[in-house]
């Protein structure tokens, strides 16, 4: 194990009251400080921003902002707040920290993409740790994340990491809400299991909601290479076990298992651009299975481009029933693709080398 990165849940850094957790923040840099011990290099993306600058300024703030600005005010008085007890902590372990803020759009463009990239590898490379999170002062609704599950698999996938752990205060995914004693801890998934397949639809959706993200994330990240593990960190000392250092027996947590063949650099970017994609090409049954197999997509498979994209631009490719089996990059802008619909001979809209297929969709819709 060389490269982790750790995502830390608002629900792990905050107290009831709102307020930070600094006795945990402090113990979670410990750990983290241990793993640099063993040389590992570790990313933290990190939430608490918004509950700090809560805590901050809940004496000053009044009721007559709406959800927006209230989530950009806490922000950006919670962000300096949660990077400076970073900061304190990892001084005294002699270790320096530098924050990156990031918006969706750091992902939809290749170039934005890669100088991130550059800048977290020359951080890493100088012994920095990077402490991520997502920049809320400047996001809108519809350029946010869903969460910060989402944006640690983008740069687990971004920075090549071994292995990403999702802590938040559950201890995994269980076939239930875990509150509920006949619900069980779901230790292991492998490539290709959907997990679907056992938990209950029975089962209170409250037990599964805090779970659907990470679990979608998860299995994104796996299919990609990159181990997964959804743990509790609101336990004492999870981290290093979870590393890798010592034995992870006796931590309760659930293991995404990463798949034997991983996509290339550029196919794990375009595997998470369901986060920005412009468009949707709906394909008929040849040709999902067709990408399948591995070919590119040629018009004469396609029988409906939705959205407004250009040429370069990130879409989405679902089958006949509507799923969506896999994410390209179109060589076509949106006009061109309507007019070749069903047109036989054309060249790819999408060439196998630019377009990430979906497996665990695919086999599934077979079944």
């Amino acid at each position: 194990m060389k490269r982790i990165v750790i995502k830390i849940g608002s629900n792990v850094l905050t107290r009831a009251d709102g307020l930070l957790d600094i006795t945990r923040m402090s113990a979670i840099v410990d750990q983290v400080a241990e793993l640099r011990s063993h040389g590992i290099e570790v990313i933290l993306v990190s939430s608490g921003a918004v509950a700090s600058g809560r805590g901050e300024l809940r004496d000053v703030v009044t009721d007559r902002l709406d959800a927006l600005s209230a989530r950009q005010l806490f922000s950006a008085v919670g962000q300096a707040k949660l990077i400076n007890r970073y900061y304190e902590f990892f001084r005294e372990h002699g270790i320096h920290c530098g924050q990156v803020l990031a918006t969706k759009e750091n992902f939809a463009c290749r170039g934005h993409y890669l100088n991130q990239k550059h800048c977290m590898a020359a951080m890493l490379d100088n012994g920095v740790i990077p402490i991520v999170n997502e920049n809320d002062t400047v996001s809108v609704t519809e350029l946010m994340f869903t969460d910060n599950d989402e944006l640690s698999g983008l740069i687990a996938s971004m920075m090549n990491a071994d292995r990403l752990i999702i802590l938040s205060n559950i201890d995994g995914l269980y076939t239930g809400d875990p509150a509920d004693p006949e619900s069980t801890l779901i230790e292991r998934l492998e490539p290709g299991q959907d997990p679907a397949a056992f938990i209950s639809s029975s089962k209170s959706s409250l037990g599964r909601g805090g779970m659907v993200s990470k679990c979608r994330i998860a299995r994104r990240v796996a299919s990609e290479g990159i181990e997964v593990v959804v743990a509790n960190g609101k336990r004492e000392g999870v981290i290093v076990p979870l590393a890798g250092i010592g034995s992870d027996a006796t931590v309760p947590h659930t293991l995404f298992v990463a798949s034997p063949k991983p996509a290339s650099g550029l196919k794990k970017w375009i595997a998470h651009a369901d986060a920005f994609a412009k468009g949707n090409l709906t394909v008929n049954d040849g040709a999902a299975e067709a990408l399948a197999s591995g070919a590119s997509l040629l018009p004469v498979g396609v029988t409906a481009v939705d959205g407004d994209f250009d040429a370069d631009d990130i879409v989405t490719v679902a089958d006949a029933s509507g799923r969506i089996i896999a994410w390209g990059r179109i060589s076509a802008d949106a006009d061109t693709a309507r007019a070749a619909i069903g047109l036989s001979g054309g060249k790819p809209l999408i060439h196998a080398d630019y377009i990430y297929v979906d497996t665990d969709s695919l086999n599934t819709r077979r079944l």
